[in-house]
């Protein structure tokens, strides 16, 4: 069962204590409905963030399990289907070998070519990681893009003059040994760190920037929300979380292990069954063709 389809009641229980509390404003009751209708605005809010978060953690829950369905199902796939598919692989450039050695038609010959190398071993180690490692390991420019960093190398060894400038000054004022205090230090030395990456780019841009952050001074301590702000914006970080879950369920859904898993969503190991049984029948088929172009 697919993320969606399983939470779709959990989720929709959770948005009634939401309309409750928009609505419940002035409503009279006995009983649950009149307490909760008398409540304050505050109290219906926090039982609506509460009923959000339950429906929220379920379908995470059904997401990840989702997932996990996934990862094992293309996990078996390849484990009990993936020597089938070789096998039919072998078989197919056997069967277009055979072909062209009765007829020696080039185009024959051409396809048996194509149909062997789509069964060749692939390269070594060294051979895909040609130019990206050496006896250390990977060189720093592929260390940083397996790893999504970006890859800024410096533009010379040197900095131009207006970066040395722009670096000097941002070390006198920002140096930790001028801070008062040990969470002043904490912050001088994030923000020098930053300082000595900049110059060791020669990013003149970026210099500057950090010059007129530190001119601006420390952020100023902002004011705390009321228990009502926390709570609105809760609900909204919850809003914008399951959007995020609804489009990865997604993603899921539509992924080719996904659609797989949606043709028999109660009992998906009887599909891996079924595949296997529809490729061990397409095995005997091209074993007994490749017999009888053998003679």
């Amino acid at each position: 069962m697919t993320p969606e389809a399983e939470q779709s009641e959990p989720v929709s229980a959770a948005e009634e204590p939401v309309a409750e509390g928009a609505g419940a404003q002035g409503a009279e009751g006995t009983g649950v409905d009149g307490a909760a209708a008398g409540a304050r605005p505050e109290e219906r809010l926090e039982r609506a963030v509460r009923a959000a978060e339950q429906a929220l953690i379920e379908y995470e829950i059904a997401v990840e399990t989702f997932r996990v369905e996934i990862e094992n199902f293309s996990r078996l796939h390849h484990q009990k289907l993936g020597p089938m598919y070789t096998r039919l692989d072998e078989l197919e450039a056997e069967i277009a070998e055979a072909r062209a050695a009765l007829s020696g038609d080039p185009e024959d010959i051409r396809r048996a070519h194509e149909a062997r190398a789509r069964v060749m071993p692939m390269p070594g180690v060294e051979e895909l990681f040609h130019g990206w490692m050496d006896s250390d390991g990977l060189f720093p420019e592929a260390q940083a893009m397996l790893t999504d960093r970006p890859v800024r190398p410096p533009q010379r060894v040197r900095p131009s003059e207006e970066a040395r400038r722009l670096y000097r000054e941002l070390a006198r004022k920002a140096h930790p040994d001028l801070a008062q205090d040990e969470e002043e230090r904490k912050r001088r030395d994030e923000f020098i760190a930053r300082v000595n990456a900049a110059y060791a780019r020669g990013d003149e841009d970026l210099l500057r920037e950090l010059a007129e952050e530190w001119a601006a001074g420390p952020v100023p301590e902002e004011r705390r929300p009321s228990r009502s702000e926390e709570l609105y914006a809760r609900l909204e970080w919850l809003a914008q979380r399951k959007e995020l879950l609804t489009l990865r369920a997604r993603e899921l859904e539509e992924s080719a292990i996904g659609s797989m898993l949606r043709l028999a969503p109660d009992d998906p190991d009887r599909l891996l069954e079924e595949i296997a049984e529809q490729l061990l029948a397409q095995v005997a088929e091209k074993e007994d063709e490749l017999r009888a172009l053998r003679g």
